[in-house]
């Protein structure tokens, strides 16, 4: 698409703006620029994982330890 198109139809381009936000050098991690939005998905995306894993590994040990009838 060129900026033309882009112009016609109504909408911006927010590559650019997003771009210079992400290359901006003030010691914050790449996956915490964006804001608290990024924060928060960051943190819920991190607590999955651990209780994935923590329930795997049950789910292991469970498997590993069948119980006697």
């Amino acid at each position: 698409m060129s900026g033309g198109v882009l112009v016609k139809a109504g909408l911006t381009n927010l590559i650019v703006p997003l771009h210079l936000l992400l290359q901006e050098d003030n010691g914050m991690p790449v996956h915490l620029k964006g804001g608290s939005g990024d924060a928060l998905l960051y943190r819920t995306t991190m607590a999955l994982t651990v209780l994935g894993v923590g329930y795997v590994l049950f789910e292991l040990v469970k498997a590993s330890f069948p119980q006697k009838k």
